[in-house]
This record gives structure tokens, C-alpha cells and sequence, in this order.
């Protein structure tokens, strides 16, 4: 594959996404009756549009736009000249629905073989996939795009830890792909078999369809003994393959603006915001052909900021704080589970697998109920008989200490319960919702 793209100089790249741009509302004024109608309404005029910087006088997209047009009224080509149709899970009201034709296949194989060369993986490796297939976008992108960068693939998909583990020790697979949360799971169970990190073939994890922070990297890491990058995307704009960690870099995701032009807008005004500043994901997919997006609110809530010391000359979008409509409102403090995440790294011995809680007084939330684990090993090194006074009090203090932590960076009241290691529900493949239902 070529990848000299992602090196372009800025105004290369920037006349790029103009052409790209301009072709692209042309094309949605001639095929797509919701544009057509959101260009009469707004008074907008295609000729208006010349550059990329014009970007900001287009509609914006939202989720609800494809849910009433359900199923196919955003799609800008005929039945027959898709290749693929995937949807959301549609936990919420109706699915998203979303078409693909061979051209947005073949985009779509490209932006993830892209995304697993930047996380290490090279042609002739084996991708351990458990990304469920099916409707959801990440099996089959996961899937295609390795083949294109010249992986061999084995298609497990979620679920059957114990077999997934079998597998891998049988297979000696480089590369894992699937949701952080499960990547603890498969670590768990290697740990049961009393296997260590060096005695696992996998060098590369690639991870995404859920924040995460730190603290879950430096346990995958030092668990499995792998690189561990975000792959960020979802399925309205293509499905994973937006935007990629450097598996030397991290910290930071390139997002692949030669397809996918990104804003950051203000939540509440939804006006752009300075470089840098934290807001709403939102982007435009300025080169697909069966249902091509303007200015889609993705609701991830991230900066956008360039590296001086990256390799690749394209932005890069900070980690996922959170979703808009995730955040939690705690007398008067904004909050996301990652933020509460990201204090568990203070505190020495937390297992990072945990529950919110919010709790609520007169309509407003007035704090959190958190449960978490503690880990095994650190646990038994205080040398406590379980259930003795002893046991019971360093337990306590325990739960006290992280609720300082969280206290002390978060600003917030929470009440904390510690678990041990392994006894609260765990990820079995797909996403996980770290949020319970308010008391």
C-alpha cells in the first residue's frame, strides 16, 4: 500500500479537501432530496462552497436525521449498486442505518489498513480479530482492512474468552483487535491459566468502541505484553478507521483528513471553537459515494491539536473524554467516567473494571456511587485474615483513599465500594456501559 498521503504538506492536503468538498456538496445536490431540502431551507447555494474553510456554512447532521429517514432515505444511490448494508445496534429507538458501494468497501479496507500499519501490524502477520461480525461495522472493517495490508485473519469474533485464549496460544497470532474492556477480559483469563505476558505471542492491540484512558493501557500492556492503540471511528461515517494511534506515539489519534474533514463545535452554541479547545466531534466524509455525511455530530466530546514531534503531517484528535450525552451533571461539576477512570490510576491496587451510580436528590444529582475491584495480588501482600477486624478496616481505608483521589481531581462526592478482583460483571465482547440506572 502507499501511504504517502498522510505526509502531504498542509496546503497540499487543504486544496485536497477543498476539491473533495466542492465535488461533494455538487453531488449531494443532485442525488440527495434531505440536502437538497436543508440547502432550500438554509438558502444555501452550492456555488457558495469553494474551499474547505466555506465547510461551516453546510447543515449539520445528527443521528436523528437517519433515524427519520429510516432505513435507506440518506442514501444517494440506487439498491442495487451497494455492496454492503450495516446498522447500529440500535439499543435506542430505531438503527442507523448505512450503505456502502464497492468504492466505499474498498475506502473503508484502506482507512483501516492504514490504521493497523500505524499500530504496528505489517503485511504477513496474523490479526486475532474479536470484534463481533455482523451488522456491527468492526468485525468485517477489522477484517477487510487486514487483507488489504496483507495480514492473515482469524474471524472469532466476541465472546468464548476461554476459547479465544486457546486460540491464541495455538495460533501465536501478532495482533489482537477488540474493545479494551474485553482486551482486560482475554488478559484475565491468561491470568487464571498462570500464563505472563512474555509467554504471549500478541506484540499489537488494536482497541476501540469505548473511551478509555491510562490505566486500561498500562494493565493490557503489562498483561498481555502489547503495544496498545486506539482505533477510533463509528458506523455513520464508516465504521473504525477515522483515526489511529502511532504505536510509538499514543496519546494522540491522526484522523485520516483526506476522507474525513473534522471540526470541533461548541455543544450548546454548536459553533466552531478555538483550535485546541474541547467540544463536539464533528465531521464531514468528503469522499463517500452511498450515503456521504456533511458535518455529522459523531457527540464525542475531544480537541483537535498538531504534534510538532509526529511523524505524519495530518491532526490529531486527543482521547474520547466522553460522550455529550454521557456526561453527568454532580452538583454542578460535569463529569464523565473517564474522568473517574483516569483517578483510579492514582491510587496503587485498583482494578480499573467499575460501575457509576448516580444518585439523586430533588432531581439533581448529588453524587456517585462507585464500585470497583482491588487487585488480588495487591490485596494479599497486606497479608490481612479475610473478614478480620484488620481485613475489614484496611478495606475501608481503601475505599476512602479513592474516594479522595476522585475528590481531589475530579471535585466531586462519591461513595465508593471495593470488590475483589474478577467479581463484578465483565466485558464479553462489544462495548460496555460503565454507567448504571440513577437511584
Amino acid at each position: 500500500m502507499d501511504f504517502s498521503v498522510e505526509y502531504l504538506e498542509l496546503t497540499q492536503l487543504r486544496q485536497l479537501q477543498s476539491e473533495r468538498l466542492v465535488n461533494l456538496v455538487g453531488y449531494l445536490a443532485d442525488r440527495s432530496d434531505f440536502y437538497k431540502n436543508k440547502f432550500n431551507e438554509l438558502g444555501i447555494s452550492t456555488q457558495e462552497i469553494r474551499s474547505i474553510e466555506d465547510i461551516s456554512k453546510l447543515p449539520i447532521t445528527y443521528k436523528q436525521d437517519l433515524r427519520n429517514n429510516y432505513p435507506f432515505g440518506l442514501f444517494t444511490v440506487p439498491k442495487n449498486e451497494l455492496q454492503r448494508i450495516h446498522c447500529s445496534s440500535g439499543t435506542t429507538g430505531r438503527p442507523t442505518v448505512v450503505g456502502y458501494t464497492k468504492e466505499d468497501v474498498d475506502l473503508f479496507s484502506e482507512v483501516v489498513a492504514r490504521s493497523l500499519n500505524a499500530a504496528g501490524a505489517k503485511p504477513g502477520m496474523q490479526l486475532h480479530n474479536a470484534y463481533g461480525y455482523g451488522i456491527f461495522t468492526g468485525g468485517l472493517g477489522l477484517h477487510y482492512g487486514a487483507e488489504k495490508l496483507g495480514m492473515s485473519v482469524l474471524p472469532i469474533s466476541g465472546g468464548m474468552t476461554t476459547r479465544q485464549v486457546d486460540l491464541i496460544l495455538d495460533f501465536k497470532p501478532e495482533v489482537i483487535c477488540c474493545s479494551p474492556s474485553y482486551a482486560l477480559t482475554i488478559a484475565d483469563e491468561f491470568g487464571k491459566r498462570g500464563i505472563s505476558a512474555d509467554e504471549i505471542s500478541l506484540k499489537y492491540a488494536v482497541l476501540g468502541s469505548e473511551p478509555w484512558t491510562e490505566i486500561i493501557r498500562q494493565h493490557i500492556e503489562e498483561r498481555l505484553g502489547v503495544h496498545a492503540t486506539n482505533i477510533y471511528g463509528l458506523s455513520e461515517i464508516i465504521g473504525p478507521g477515522v483515526s489511529m494511534e502511532d504505536f510509538e506515539e499514543k496519546g494522540g489519534s491522526y484522523i485520516w483528513e483526506d476522507h474525513f474533514y473534522p471540526e470541533i463545535l461548541d455543544p450548546e452554541t454548536k459553533q466552531p471553537v478555538p483550535f485546541g479547545e474541547e467540544g463536539v466531534l464533528v465531521i464531514t466524509t468528503l469522499t463517500k459515494k452511498a450515503m456521504p455525511l456533511l458535518r455529522y455530530w459523531t457527540n464525542d466530546i475531544t480537541s483537535l491539536y498538531y504534534d510538532e514531534n509526529a511523524k505524519r503531517t495530518m491532526v490529531k484528535m486527543k482521547p474520547i473524554l466522553g460522550r455529550a450525552d454521557d456526561m453527568l451533571i454532580v452538583r454542578g461539576v460535569n463529569v464523565y467516567p473517564s474522568q473517574i477512570e483516569d483517578a483510579f490510576s492514582h491510587v496503587k491496587g485498583v482494578v480499573p473494571n467499575y460501575y457509576l451510580t448516580p444518585i439523586e436528590k430533588e432531581q439533581m444529582c448529588v453524587a456517585l456511587d462507585v464500585d470497583v475491584e482491588i487487585e488480588d495480588g495487591f490485596l494479599k501482600a497486606q497479608h490481612l485474615e479475610l473478614n478480620s477486624p484488620e481485613y475489614t478496616t484496611f478495606i475501608e481505608n481503601f475505599g476512602h483513599g479513592v474516594e479522595a483521589e476522585i475528590k481531589r481531581r475530579v471535585g466531586i462526592t462519591t461513595k465508593v465500594k471495593i470488590h475483589g478482583q474478577d467479581t463484578l460483571p465483565k466485558c464479553e465482547g462489544g462495548k460496555i456501559n460503565r454507567i448504571l440506572k440513577k437511584k
